[in-house]
């Protein structure tokens, strides 16, 4: 599915085409992909939220497949090896942020299904040094979810701070948020959900959510740390009056309407607001582990590749639940 320029979802920008199956480069996989969750960056692509860095270009961030053939060099993947791709494609490795253990901040840094095509197709080319071992625990469509949402949620959870048995606050409850709230859980915190589809409170609720509310609701007592899911600025000011002195709010969208103006009092008393960047590969070792060890249940409702118009259209109306996972025809 090839997105030749940025129009709105319901205009249906991704077109089906067939194109030739990529080379592997040095240092590079090919792989066959057997499944790709979609995700709202996918949305803010396709729609111009994002700029369009080349085009066609073939979208998806969280690609799960088996290795078919290496390039040139020491192939490394076996052939067969199943492995999932994520957000993060490629760092200078070299830089300050890269070299002290923060590559998600490299000036240089290249993401799948944006700087390069990605897993919205039957198959893929990506480095192998970017590409992870899954556990055996997951199905190829369980593991899709994990290698965004879930590695970004992760990474959320660790800016917030929240220590195991203290009290998260989340708003949206999405793909990113179901994943989350089922780490926070594990750890024994307390999950107060804020969302506005009653099907998403619903779903919060059986995943042992302690409290589910609408965005406006105050929640039953001030979280440690917050995670805004949901692209929606105007959540800023409302979570920062739900935080307790001295926690954190991480906002783990990668784009975000306008933030209305603070009032300092809902800031004081060294309330933090931190934005959350890509992931390193660390996070995604790390997130896998704990997901395997859980274990983590994601949510999953599949389409058709050529579908995937039709599924970021729910994504974007709120009509879907969980994560949707593409899965190409031939699998």
């Amino acid at each position: 599915m090839v997105l030749p320029a940025q129009a709105p979802i319901s205009e249906r920008p991704l077109e089906r085409r067939r194109v030739p199956i990529p080379e592997p480069g040095r240092g590079e996989v090919l792989i066959i992909v057997t499944a790709c969750a979609i995700c709202r960056t996918d949305l803010h692509i396709a729609e111009g939220d994002l700029p369009l860095l080349r085009a066609p270009l073939v979208p998806g961030h969280q690609a799960v497949g088996r290795v078919l053939r290496a390039g040139p060099g020491d192939g490394g993947l076996l052939p067969g090896t199943r492995v999932g791709v994520a957000w993060l494609r490629w760092t200078c490795g070299t830089c300050a942020y890269c070299t002290s253990a923060r590559e998600n901040l490299c000036a240089r840094a290249e993401f799948t299904g944006y700087h390069a095509d990605g897993g919205y197709a039957e198959y893929a080319v990506v480095p192998q040094a970017y590409v992870y071992p899954l556990p055996p625990v997951f199905g190829d469509a369980e593991a899709a979810p994990l290698l965004c949402a879930g590695i970004i949620g992760y990474r959320a959870l660790k800016l917030a701070a929240v220590a195991p048995g203290g009290t998260l606050g989340l708003y949206g409850f999405g793909s990113s948020a179901h994943i989350t709230l089922q780490i926070a859980v594990a750890r024994g915190s307390t999950v107060y959900v804020c969302t506005r589809e009653r099907a998403h409170r619903e779903l919060a609720r059986a995943l042992g959510a302690a409290w589910v509310g609408e965005p406006n609701d105050r929640m039953p007592t001030p979280a440690d740390g917050i995670v805004i899911f949901a692209p929606a600025g105007d959540l800023v000011p409302r979570a920062l009056r739900n935080l307790a002195a001295g926690g954190t709010v991480a906002l783990a969208g990668i784009h975000m309407s306008e933030i209305p103006a603070l009032a300092y009092a809902d800031l004081y008393h060294e309330r933090a607001i931190r934005s959350v960047t890509a992931s390193t590969r660390a996070d995604g070792a790390e997130l896998l582990a704990e997901a395997a060890r859980i274990p983590i249940r994601p949510t999953i409702t599949r389409f058709p590749l050529e579908d995937a118009n039709y599924a970021l259209a729910l994504l974007k109306a709120g009509r879907l639940t969980g994560t949707g996972v593409l899965v190409p025809s031939s699998v």
